[in-house]
Formats: C-alpha cells, sequence, structure tokens
C-alpha cells in the first residue's frame, strides 16, 4: 500500500506494510542499525536467538555481533555496561527481557543514568534505549506480567514510553533511540502479535487493523505527543499500552460518544491534548493495567484535577489493576475488562 504526503513542498509516496508489533520494533532497530554506527544492541538472548519474542531476529546476522550481542543473565551489568557506552559515544539500545526482571537494574538506572546529564551541568548525556516488554495477558504469573511504568515515571530525567501498535511502536521506538536522554520503552507483549480488546478466547491479528499499517522506510512519531484515537464529547478515556484497545472495546460497548486517548509517552506527556479533551467532554476516565495505589493514573488524575478542575462535570474515575501480586489463575479478574471500563463511563454520566 502506499500513500502520499506533502513535506516542505516536496510530494513524497510511503510505502506501508503489513506489520505486527514485532516486525515494526525489528525495522525500526534495523533502521537504527543502519542509519548510525554508533547504535548497538544488545541484552538477554537478543543476539544469535533474536530475543525470546524475536524481536531482535535477523539483525546480529546483518550487522554482526559487535553490534548486535548477548550479555549475561545480570540485569543490573546491562545497565551499567549500557551508560559506559552511552558516556564513551555509542547509542546502546539494551533489551530487558521481561519489565518483571527491570529491578535488578534499578539502581543503575535511576541513581546513575538518569542523572548524569544534571549531575554534570550538561556536559555529559545518556543516550540509553532500555526496551522491555510489559503488562499481562500471556499467563505470565507474578514474574512476567507486572507494568512497573510508575517506579521510572518518578524519576527526573528519565523519558517514559508505552506503545500499543504496530505503527506507533515503530515512530516512538525510533525518536528513543534518538533522544539524547535515557527512556524506558515498554511494550505490552500481549499485543505483539494482534490487538487485546478484552476477550482472552478472542485473538485478532495486525492483518485487519488499520495501525497495522506501518512505514517501511524510516518513521519517527515525537516524543511528548498523546493519539487521538476515537473524537467525542460524553466522557474522555485515557490509556497506554494494551488497555488502549481494551478501552475502545468498552466505549464501543457503551454505546456513548467518548474521546479516547493513547498517551504514548508518559514523561513527559502531552498536557495539552488532554486539558483540551476534558474541557470539551467535562468527564475523564484513566485505565491501566498497573496497581491502583500511586499508578501513573494517580498522577494524572492530580494534575488533571489541578488544570480542569472547573471544566469537570463528574470526578475523575481510574480503572486499573487491583492492590495486589498479579495473579496466574485469575488473570483475567485482574487486568481491567470492558465491562468494568463500561461501568466506570456510565457512571460519569450520571446527573
Amino acid at each position: 500500500m502506499a500513500c502520499a504526503r506533502t513535506k516542505r513542498g516536496v510530494r513524497e509516496v510511503i510505502i506501508m506494510t503489513k506489520m505486527n508489533m514485532i516486525a515494526a520494533l525489528n525495522s525500526a532497530l534495523e533502521h537504527q542499525l543502519e542509519r548510525d554506527p554508533n547504535v548497538v544492541i544488545f541484552g538477554e538472548d537478543v543476539g544469535y536467538f533474536g530475543g525470546v519474542f524475536r524481536v531482535t531476529a535477523g539483525l546480529q546476522e546483518k550487522y554482526g555481533d559487535h553490534r548486535v550481542f548477548d550479555s549475561p543473565l545480570a540485569e543490573g551489568g546491562i545497565a551499567a555496561i549500557s551508560m559506559g557506552m552511552s558516556l564513551n559515544g555509542l547509542r546502546p539500545v539494551a533489551e530487558i527481557q521481561f519489565a518483571d526482571y527491570i529491578f535488578p537494574a534499578y539502581d543503575q538506572i535511576v541513581n546513575e543514568i538518569a542523572k548524569v546529564r544534571h549531575r554534570s551541568g550538561g556536559e555529559f548525556s545518556s543516550p540509553v534505549t532500555f526496551r522491555t516488554p510489559a503488562g499481562g495477558g500471556i499467563k505470565g504469573g507474578h514474574h512476567h506480567s507486572q507494568s512497573p511504568e510508575a517506579q521510572f515515571t518518578h524519576t527526573p530525567g528519565l523519558k517514559v514510553v508505552y506503545c500499543s501498535t504496530p505503527n506507533n511502536a515503530k515512530g516512538l521506538l525510533t525518536s528513543a533511540i534518538e533522544c539524547n536522554d535515557p527512556v524506558i520503552f515498554f511494550e505490552p507483549k500481549r499485543c505483539y502479535r494482534g490487538p487485546f480488546y478484552g476477550d482472552p478466547h478472542k485473538v485478532p491479528t495486525w492483518n485487519s487493523h488499520p495501525d497495522g499499517e506501518v512505514p517501511e522506510e524510516y518513521y519517527s512519531i515525537p516524543l511528548e505527543e498523546a493519539r487521538v484515537v476515537m473524537e467525542g464529547t460524553a466522557c474522555t478515556v485515557i490509556s497506554w499500552g494494551a488497555m488502549v484497545h481494551v478501552a475502545e472495546q468498552a466505549i464501543k460497548d457503551t454505546g456513548l460518544d467518548c474521546e479516547l486517548i493513547d498517551l504514548q509517552t508518559l514523561v513527559p506527556w502531552d498536557r495539552d491534548t488532554v486539558v483540551n479533551s476534558i474541557k470539551k467532554t467535562g468527564r475523564c476516565i484513566i485505565v491501566h493495567e498497573a496497581p491502583k495505589t500511586s499508578g501513573f493514573g494517580a498522577e494524572m488524575s492530580a494534575s488533571i484535577q489541578e488544570r480542569c478542575f472547573y471544566h469537570l462535570e463528574a470526578p475523575i474515575i481510574r480503572v486499573t489493576g487491583w492492590d495486589t501480586p498479579f495473579p496466574h489463575t485469575t488473570e483475567w479478574d485482574y487486568m481491567p475488562s470492558p465491562k468494568r471500563i463500561a461501568d466506570a463511563i456510565r457512571k460519569t454520566q450520571e446527573e
């Protein structure tokens, strides 16, 4: 498929290809390896094997084991090596195999990498991208299902991104790698091969989804920009990751004219898009997989209250995971469902 755009007076033809999220991320990584000789990719099983989810498949064979290589099972070491590389002119893309495993690297990321620019008065920066699959929906139990984005949104110096489709996965990963500040890049593994609408028994692919159309060539989406998925006036629904699709299903189930916003970048988040939407709708629902207490939805709720108090017609409602460890046997009761979100939307409409 081809589409055209005009840029600086020049008409360009963009070749679009059907991709799932794995292929889109792989495409972004390949373009970065091709364009910038300082980009290196490493992590547990990312080299010869191509990653446990196959995101880096074929890259070592094409670009060599000096640029795409395996690391020991040591996340703290992965983070420390990334910092050293970045301070010496490289632009590392490190994979943490599951977001649940990022915590051994937490000290290096939060106390060292995030603070380099500030500690050095701007003399040094640490352009590291940490890719990591996150979220539930694959029966991964306690240690393969968490969404720890809030642990990093609380750290000044980091940017936090959470993609949701093949199209924005490629564009956002490109911008993350090119950013001169460290970026934590979350990938909703439940959506690697297709969107998740909240029904575990229905497993669609990206083939028939419009956001499965991805530019073949180099492509970026600016960080800090949210995406308006659906326009409406009844209520603003904000989400990120896999929950964007669950929220979309919930909106359709209510039959109400809601506006759905995919936040995309959590830090820094697009306040203008969110505030303008709530000024229009007067109501707000925030949906995320992570536990409710101190989740990023709480920060958003407080910030929205500060900016939109006189425009709100109903209390802000958060629909989230429960304040428990992520369960294995009751996974679908833990994750926000279309029904829970739809009930919250209807509640905002009560007089």
